[in-house]
């Protein structure tokens, strides 16, 4: 059972659940205490949310993902879950450039990664998360106290996520994981 949940782009949750990102780019959002982000579950519901994302904020191969997402809005008031992370390894980035070499593990824009990293001050939170899909959707009402800019939502109710499957298999999971691991640490492996 979850009760927690993080808000995501819904075309980025759609990635999520596809299997063609396992990362996620966080600062922080305008509630949360001094507009820093951490992380305050280690499991959680993925949270699609509508606001912010558009067209430029995603590469352009992902557009049509991004069209995607759009077209399988619920209805107003309505909140979908079905996809549940799990943290792994968390890096903080100081340097930009550091964020740029991930561009090919994610479908955020250059823009827009360049725009979190120099929100308020320098410096980004590089997530790694294993994604996993609930056996069924949830759709529920969405409450006012969810609304707002901050990351973490406390559903509530928990909902079940027994009997889950991975979106990605082990093997594909840990190719990511390696590769992520080599990009951000490298001297570690010298």
């Amino acid at each position: 059972m979850l009760q927690h949940a993080l808000k995501e782009w819904a075309v980025i949750c759609e990635a999520l659940a596809r299997g063609q990102q396992s990362l996620l780019l966080r600062k922080g959002g305008i509630a949360e205490a001094d507009g820093v982000f951490c992380v305050e579950q280690q499991r959680f519901w993925l949270y699609p949310t509508y606001v912010h994302q558009q067209n430029d904020g995603v590469q352009e191969d992902a557009r049509p993902l991004l069209h995607h997402a759009e077209a399988n809005r619920p209805p107003t008031g309505k909140l979908r879950l079905q996809y549940w992370a799990e943290v792994g390894t968390v890096y903080r980035l100081h340097a930009e450039l550091s964020a740029h070499i991930l561009s090919h593990l994610h479908i955020w824009s250059e823009e827009t990664v360049r725009n979190r990293f120099h929100y308020r001050e320098p410096g980004l939170n590089v997530m790694m998360v294993r994604v996993y899909r609930a056996r069924q959707v949830y759709e529920i009402d969405e409450a006012p106290e969810y609304a707002g800019c901050r990351s973490w939502v406390e559903l509530h109710q928990a909902l079940p996520n027994d009997d889950s499957t991975p979106v990605l298999d082990d093997t594909n999971y840990h190719i990511v994981t390696r590769q992520i691991d080599l990009l951000l640490t490298p001297t570690a492996y010298a």
